[in-house]
């Protein structure tokens, strides 16, 4: 590996005088956070996966042992053999701070588990209060730890091996730690997990490694995105054949084409569409009229490809008949007329039913029995074994939709990257500024229209067989609010955001069943806390950034200059 690449000796600040007790204290709660995880936690086998052996860690007690390491080599950076080596360029002290505190959130919130799940504290055994304080004892060591401002993360470089090196063990992280938190069926122990996961995250932003990894990701866009890939497709492999967990992960799938393709139309074009739901029914209607279910209307049964292109044409020209009239208004009128459109939509799927209108849709019944998808002598619904391991009827459909993923996401990239795409920007910057340059602005907005919709009819016809049933209550208006709510959370106008707020927006509400009713309004303080920390999104573009933070004068600085190394 070559040498880091930071600033002189002379331009780092001196250190402020350290506690003396800050380093010992850190170093003991390393210990006991370890030698606690090692002993029993509760008496209870039942509860949060059994962690109630002794030399036998659980998953949870495995995690506390991962974090009060990383934890260590913090310390050490701090002060120790790693000091002069990661200590001038990494931000140590503020990433443990963030272990600190994050550990012992992750810690009271196992106590409080087993009290809840259990009668009481009573039976939370000696090693999780030896583990809490050892939490305890590295949050007082970290706060009285210095805070000296160091080099800038993001702009060590290092042999290219080592950055794609860096982005492979970045990926295995992330498919181990999906297959491990969805393999947990209980929803206390899902959410204890998902803890260490945001503090995992929080100390890789403290430390400046997650600035760093957006640069590494920057200069290798081919060969992060091709270990995305990779890593999508082995996860079958990690769920033992569970259909419960791939069910989700096709679901996911389906709703995040779907958000792709509202991307177009509100994160390039800036169009508020409310009822984007009704074009991924289309699609999903027209593949299961045409499909070889007994309650199918339409006596023609085309092959799937054909099927593919029919439903998403449909959902295309939906899009041109309710945009035509409509893109001559703008903002909360449009907003209202689109929302109109996906009522519209789910009434007239109702009315289809040969009674109130043409037999096609068999009103509230929808269409059931909708036979598994075969393409060729290869069918969707049958197990196969590859490997050793079991793949189901969902894995296969989750693989069909791995390749629609790709597919729209490789037309999103290059319409971003086109002429096309730099004239929707300008639509969304300031609409009657880019028609006094010349951009023809409602044959921009038809077609980004059109292509969101189209999108949307792909993905629609694959739900179709994936669910067996199409029927109209699958598309109301609060799953064209969570789409917009993905993009929303995720961040306009990028990739990764909207595939990471996808995932969030389907998965948590499936794992959350625990808490009922409450899951909602536990969503719903969710996104107000994301909203008001970070508006422009968990992987929000440069110009958003801007927007949202015009105050910041480093973040302006520090995306010039981002645009500047890119250029060269």
């Amino acid at each position: 590996m070559s040498e880091v690449k930071t600033q002189p000796a002379d331009s780092v600040v001196a250190r402020p005088a350290e506690n003396r007790a800050a380093w010992p204290l850190g170093l003991a709660g390393v210990v006991l956070l370890i030698v606690g995880s090692f002993l029993s936690w509760s008496y209870d086998r039942k509860i949060l996966g059994d962690l109630s052996i002794v030399g036998n860690p659980g998953g949870l007690q495995r995690l506390t042992i991962i974090g009060a390491v990383l934890s260590l080599i913090l310390l050490l950076a701090v002060k120790g053999p790693l000091t002069t080596k990661i200590g001038p360029w990494l931000d140590s002290a503020l990433g443990l701070r963030a272990f600190g505190i994050g550990l012992t959130l992750y810690m009271v919130l196992i106590l409080v588990a087993i009290g809840t799940e259990s009668d009481g504290l009573i039976n939370v055994d000696p090693g999780a209060y030896i583990s809490l304080a050892g939490a305890i004892l590295l949050l007082v060591g970290s706060r009285l730890l210095p805070l000296p401002q160091l080099n800038d993360l993001s702009k060590a470089r290092v042999a290219g091996w080592a950055e794609i090196l860096a982005i492979a063990v970045t990926m295995a992280a992330i498919l181990f730690g999906a297959a491990y938190a969805l393999g947990l069926t209980d929803a206390w122990s899902f959410i204890i997990c998902l803890a260490f996961f945001a503090t995992v995250v929080v100390v890789m932003f403290r430390t400046g490694t997650l600035s760093w990894f957006g640069h590494v990701a920057q200069r290798h866009k081919k060969v992060l995105t091709l270990a995305a890939f990779v890593v999508a497709f082995f996860f079958p492999f990690t769920q033992n054949g569970s259909d419960a967990n791939m069910s989700i992960a096709t679901q996911v799938l389906i709703f995040a084409a779907t958000a792709m393709g509202l991307n177009i139309v509100v994160g390039l074009a800036g169009l508020l569409d409310l009822g984007y739901i009704a074009f991924l029914g289309s699609g999903a209607y027209v593949a299961a009229m045409l499909s070889e279910s007994a309650f199918a209307t339409i006596n023609w049964h085309p092959p799937f490809p054909i099927v593919v292109l029919l439903g998403a044409c449909t959902a295309a020209t939906l899009g041109l008949i309710i945009g035509s009239p409509t893109l001559r208004v703008s903002g909360d009128y449009l907003a209202i007329v689109t929302l109109g459109f996906g009522e519209i939509f789910r009434l007239t799927m109702f009315n289809l039913d040969g009674t109130n209108g043409p037999l096609l849709t068999n009103g509230p019944n929808g269409i059931p029995g909708i036979p598994e998808l075969q393409i060729g002598g290869f069918n969707f619904g049958d197990p196969h074994t590859i490997a050793g391991i079991e793949l189901g009827r969902f894995s296969n459909y989750y693989f069909l939709l791995l390749l629609l993923i790709g597919f729209v996401i490789l037309v999103f990239s290059r319409l971003n990257d086109s002429r096309i795409g730099r004239g929707w920007v300008a639509i969304r910057e300031d609409e009657k500024a880019a028609e006094a340059m010349g951009v023809n602005v409602f044959g921009l907005k038809i077609l980004a229209f059109a292509i969101g919709a189209f999108l949307a009819g792909l993905a629609g016809t694959i739900k179709a067989h994936q669910d067996v049933a199409v029927s109209p209550d699958q598309y109301i208006f609060l799953e064209s609010a969570f789409l917009l709510a993905a993009i929303v959370l995720g961040g306009m106008g990028t990739i990764a955001g909207v595939l990471l707020g996808a995932t969030i927006l389907k998965l948590l509400p499936e794992k959350l069943r625990f808490f009922s009713e409450y899951r909602l309004l536990m969503f719903g303080l969710l996104l107000v806390l994301m909203m008001r920390f970070r508006p422009e999104g968990l992987v929000a573009s440069r110009r958003r950034q801007l927007e949202f933070h015009e105050e910041d004068e480093e973040l302006a600085v520090a995306i010039e200059s981002e645009l500047v190394e890119e250029a060269r």
